[in-house]
């Protein structure tokens, strides 16, 4: 019997951890998983210590320091527990501020490591490659160039494809997820993701509803659909009232993947949420906010002109971004203005970039559960 740990923090990592475990058991059938995680790897068979929301912390101002007394207990806990109770190998699912230095400690003493998703190393902070290779036995690659740097620096990786990849159907069936969700088909719709962490919400959710008021001032008749974690539901809906932005919203809970297959245009968080948007080939505006301190750190450290996974992997600004003090609402509506404008006098426009993302969506689509779980196995032969 293989016993395997893991860690995933928030709602992506959980999401990541369970299309691995599906590998996982695959590869091993009677395979016992432990350690932090959400309802995606609870349905796959997690014995859960922590949430995967106890992890959850955004940049580094005054969420990390009031967090950080309990976030480095828990890792010490845990630490200690699988010291003490062994796993044949500990795979941490990205949050590498946490997992690389539990990664280090566990090889220290013998236990075989994976990091599944190669920190952003070639977007900021390249220090992070020097304890990536102190860490992780074997790192899992979502995107394809990522192996190459890393092999660089003397680390091991394997290319696994990004399991979003497989999720996400090539041509997303608009119709069946407006009916899901009771949208009239000729509609103009646009999706509101303002993150998911508290922080985010905090920064975001109030200035992408009163950029979706402004949207509905020029087009009366647009809907806004926003896909809430249920935990920040209560926040959300306050944003949406003191936005002004009576009756034109809906606020579902989860269903992010239907919200997007259903939407003409998202206003979108930077993450992991710009990607899945690319996926449904839905054109997009990238914003993102966050305390005064965490962007001087942050921009320091950013290696790219950059800000969004699509724009990252294309290599170009192919949709906008509105970073920190440039995303007022008014900048913000006028971008997704553009795009609506799009959608009805520039077919082409709105056909460019369905060919771009789709393109994007077959470079990263591979069998990423078999993937991982081989590597991993390869690793526990070694």
């Amino acid at each position: 019997m293989i016993k395997a740990a893991l860690i995933a923090g928030e709602a992506s990592g959980d999401l990541l951890a369970g299309l691995l475990l599906d590998g996982l058991h695959s590869q091993w059938p009677d395979l016992t998983a432990v350690g932090i995680g959400g309802a995606q790897m609870a349905q796959r068979g997690l014995t859960a210590w922590w949430p995967s929301d106890k992890l959850s912390v955004s940049g580094f101002g005054w969420d990390l320091i009031k967090r950080y007394p309990e976030i480095t207990g828990i890792r010490r806990q845990i630490k200690d527990r699988l010291l003490h109770d062994r796993p044949d190998v500990f795979i941490g699912v990205d949050a590498p501020d946490f997992n690389l230095d539990l990664e280090a400690a566990l090889r220290a003493k013998g236990i075989k490591t994976v990091h599944f998703v190669c920190p952003s190393v070639w977007a900021w902070r390249p220090e992070r490659l020097e304890h990536i290779c102190r860490s992780a036995d074997h790192v899992l690659c979502i995107f394809p160039f990522e192996p190459a740097l890393l092999s660089q620096h003397g680390i091991a990786s394997t290319y696994v494809g990004h399991p979003l990849a497989s999720v996400i159907p090539m041509q997303p069936d608009r119709t069946a997820a407006r009916r899901s969700l009771g949208l009239d088909p000729q509609q103009s719709v646009v999706a509101l993701l303002p993150g998911s962490r508290a922080a985010e919400i905090s920064h975001l959710a109030l200035p992408f509803f009163q950029a979706a008021a402004r949207v509905q001032q020029a087009l009366p008749a647009t809907k806004f659909v926003l896909p809430a974690v249920p935990l920040y539901l209560p926040q959300i809906e306050a944003a949406a009232r003191a936005s002004g932005l009576a009756g034109h919203w809906q606020i579902v809970k989860g269903q992010s993947h239907t919200v997007l297959a259903a939407c003409d245009v998202a206003l979108v968080a930077s993450g992991t949420a710009t990607l899945e948007t690319a996926l449904f080939k839905r054109p997009m505006v990238i914003a993102y906010r966050m305390g005064g301190l965490s962007w001087q750190i942050m921009r320091r450290k950013k290696l790219q002109p950059w800000v969004g996974l699509p724009n990252i992997l294309c290599r170009d600004f192919v949709v906008p971004e509105l970073i920190q003090e440039a995303a007022t609402p008014l900048a913000l509506a006028t971008e997704v203005l553009n795009w609506l404008d799009a959608t009805t006098h520039q077919p082409d426009k709105i056909a460019a970039i369905e060919q771009r993302f789709t393109a994007l969506h077959k470079e990263l689509l591979r069998p990423t559960p078999q993937l991982a779980a081989h590597a991993i196995a390869q690793i526990l032969s070694s």
